[in-house]
């Protein structure tokens, strides 16, 4: 579309000719095959849809853009759960999927930051899922069953056709035995033979339009079920291998079955994902992300709840965590429960599992730093960093005994009430 702008410049009129393209949803008039055209309409229409998808417009929240190097592979297709906006990709310390569409309109804070490689490699391994050959076979049952469903339809249609062919037939009969003297009871048969012929071609056109013209459904030939199977087995191992297939045609490859990916931080370490997948249908799955203590763990009391529940069994730490693997639980970092976690939580809560163990040390005419940090309600890390620092006075002793060296300070009411 192009427009006119007229100019006047020192009392000379000049009529000067402007390119100026008017976007397509702005267009008042549209007159198609009035000209011979350089491609189809068909195709001006895809080649503006590439156009608008490749353009990636974040803050209008609008497309995708085209697939980049970079290493988020749902890049583009992120939406937030809580607001609804397209998230973003910040690579800084990592890979995080930001929502920043409020900060940016009302300088609020950000809406949700999500860690992008458990959530990449969850979708991926979907998606190898969805070339398996299971869903093959639903391929096919969805073939048979619209093959069924069409089958009902166009008997449906026959039969239809079937009853204005017999009204027309009997609409025909009853004006060849009406007299011809009668002139008005003539004219009303003959209208409703017409009335009725017409119908009959009206549908005759829609049965032949529908059944002729639409492309029927035909199920993977043999031939493509091999293909599609080896596919679902030889793309994972190329995927990993990195070298066969870039980065950007990874992201082509998630983009030819998934539509959108919608993230919310549930929990601190959880996050509810939902693909969207081409056709509509949709999966929803949660995803645990690493957190920075145990303490930030949704099941952290569970947990410890557990740990000394099998403890005063008589389990040992070796046998726990392997238990709390089985059941589920995992530690702040990943999916393996440490050894060394079980156990200080087991010590923290006074649970030991030797006897010697359960009978602290006593030095006559002392106190150790486990002892006096029970009488001044601190905790020994408290004295500990004292002693570092120099605020408190102690040096290591020899233990009668014993290989070892502790600080020991006088077991004097003046000690205490210098602590």
């Amino acid at each position: 579309m192009y427009g006119r702008t007229r100019v006047i410049r020192k009392g000379i009129t000049k009529t000067e000719v402007t390119l100026k393209k008017v976007p397509q949803e702005e267009w008042k008039v549209i007159v198609k095959d009035k000209y011979p055209a350089y491609i189809s309409w068909d195709t001006f229409e895809h080649i503006q849809a590439m156009l608008k998808e490749n353009y990636a417009e974040y803050d209008r929240n609008k497309t995708r853009g085209i697939p980049r190097p970079g290493e988020a592979l749902l890049h583009g297709m992120v939406y937030c759960g809580e607001c609804g906006r397209k998230m973003v990709v910040e690579y800084k310390k990592g890979t995080y999927y930001i929502c920043n569409g409020l900060r940016q309109q009302y300088g609020t804070p950000l809406c949700q930051r999500i860690p992008g490689n458990p959530v990449d490699q969850e979708v991926v391994q979907l998606f190898f899922q969805a070339l398996s050959p299971l869903e093959l076979d639903a391929y096919t049952r969805v073939i048979s069953l619209q093959t069924e469903i069409d089958s009902s339809v166009q008997k449906a249609h026959q039969q239809q056709l079937e009853r204005l062919r017999y009204q027309a037939k009997l609409a025909e009969r009853q004006y060849n035995q009406v007299d011809p003297d009668n002139r008005l009871v003539a004219s009303e048969l003959e209208k409703r033979w017409e009335h009725a012929l017409h119908e009959l071609k009206q549908a005759e056109n829609a049965f032949t339009t529908t059944y002729t013209q639409k492309p029927s459904e035909i199920p993977l030939s043999e031939e493509l079920k091999s293909l599609f199977m080896d596919i679902g087995k030889n793309l994972p191992t190329l995927w990993k291998q990195g070298e066969m297939i870039s980065q950007q045609q990874k992201k082509e490859f998630l983009r030819s079955l998934i539509d959108k990916v919608v993230t919310h931080r549930s929990t601190r370490d959880n996050v509810q994902t939902r693909i969207v997948w081409k056709g509509g249908a949709a999966t929803t799955i949660n995803i645990p992300v690493k957190v920075g203590s145990l303490s930030h763990l949704s099941f952290a009391q569970e947990m410890e709840n557990k740990i000394i529940e099998l403890s005063k069994a008589g389990q040992s730490d070796e046998e726990i965590a392997s238990e709390l693997e089985i059941s589920g639980f995992r530690s702040p970092m990943g999916q393996t429960i440490f050894v060394a976690t079980v156990k200080s939580i087991r010590l923290r809560h006074g649970i030991f599992q030797k006897k010697s163990q359960s009978h602290p040390r006593r030095i006559e005419g002392f106190l150790t730093i486990a002892q006096i940090s029970k009488l001044i309600d601190v905790t020994p890390h408290w004295i500990y960093d004292r002693i570092n620092n120099g605020t408190i006075k102690a040096t290591l002793t020899q233990l009668p005994h014993h290989k070892r060296k502790a600080y020991l300070f006088p077991d004097t009411q003046e000690t205490i009430d210098v602590l």
